[in-house]
């Protein structure tokens, strides 16, 4: 019986010790967000928009009405201001798209060139923000590209795509690569940026995923496939260490998204100021393979 009186009252301390917490979110305030980028032999292309509230419904009347308007934005290269323009790129589906690059009246026009270093600057609502980046030399590059048949898998349509790609002796060579099939855009991989940690100094074999669209559900079943018939088109680019830290700790968060046993972790970008996101610089190389029916 004491035994029994004992085990109650243990119930009885640990339920008085219950107490319900309420949390209510704040809302902050909105903060300037960039996704700013020059690549070698193509004008710079900015998108400047303003955060939203983790708990705010999304949809495309929000999504239009976050891009910021009539910001002053200049790229400095050398001794050479390069001013930028606002432009409007309409979807096939309605949507719009506002996004900054060179200004087609000034007499010279910013095209990017490996080793070079360029420095951003955006003025909002009286706000100056500021970030610097580089297009590295292309030293790490991919030799060739062939396919071959997707393993343990009976749809005899899907591919992998293979890449033989040669790592520079030194540690330091950081890349991101893209995908393009059949002309359609270019999308990162799920898992976009890596070091050379491991690989330093090697010639090495690779699968190469297929890019995904990170606004679009993935299908894991057809995930990395690549199909019989495709034109695939790879576009690896050296980075420096910024953009990859920045990729990496957005992609680490981006799939931690609903997972509850998850750690916490910082987005690490470039932009002064307070203001969210990166500028930055790509030294790319492409290659293409049509993969037979």
């Amino acid at each position: 019986m004491k035994r029994w009186t004992g085990f109650l009252m243990i119930i009885i301390l640990l339920t008085a010790c219950e107490r319900d917490i309420s949390i209510v979110p704040t809302a902050s305030a909105p903060k300037l967000v960039v996704d700013a980028e020059i690549e070698n032999n193509r004008p710079p292309f900015i998108l400047l928009s303003r955060s939203l509230n983790f708990f705010s419904s999304i949809d495309s009347a929000e999504l239009a009405n976050s891009f910021v308007h009539n910001a002053t934005v200049s790229i400095q290269e050398g001794n050479t201001v390069y001013p930028m323009k606002e432009f409007e790129l309409r979807g096939a589906n309605g949507n719009r798209i506002f996004y900054y690059s060179n200004d087609p009246l000034y007499p010279q026009q910013l095209f990017g060139q490996q080793g070079r270093k360029y420095k951003l600057t955006i003025t909002v609502d009286g706000k100056l923000y500021t970030s610097e980046t580089e297009i590295p030399l292309l030293t790490k590059t991919m030799d060739s590209l062939w396919w071959k048949k997707a393993p343990n898998n009976e749809d005899t349509t899907k591919v992998v795509l293979m890449g033989r790609v040669t790592d520079p002796p030194g540690l330091g060579n950081y890349i991101r690569y893209f995908t393009s099939v059949n002309n359609q855009p270019f999308l990162p991989g799920g898992n976009s940026v890596f070091d050379d940690n491991i690989i330093d100094g090697k010639t090495y074999e690779i699968q190469i995923d297929k890019g995904v669209n990170r606004n679009e559900e993935i299908e894991f079943e057809e995930y990395g496939f690549f199909k019989r018939g495709d034109t695939a088109t790879v576009k690896l680019c050296n980075i420096t260490k910024p953009t990859y830290d920045f990729w990496r700790t957005w992609e680490f968060n981006f799939q931690s998204i609903g997972n509850p046993f998850s750690s916490p972790g910082k987005v690490i970008g470039n932009i002064s100021n307070g203001a969210l996101g990166a500028f930055c610089g790509y030294a790319a190389q492409y290659r293409s393979l049509i993969i037979p029916k």
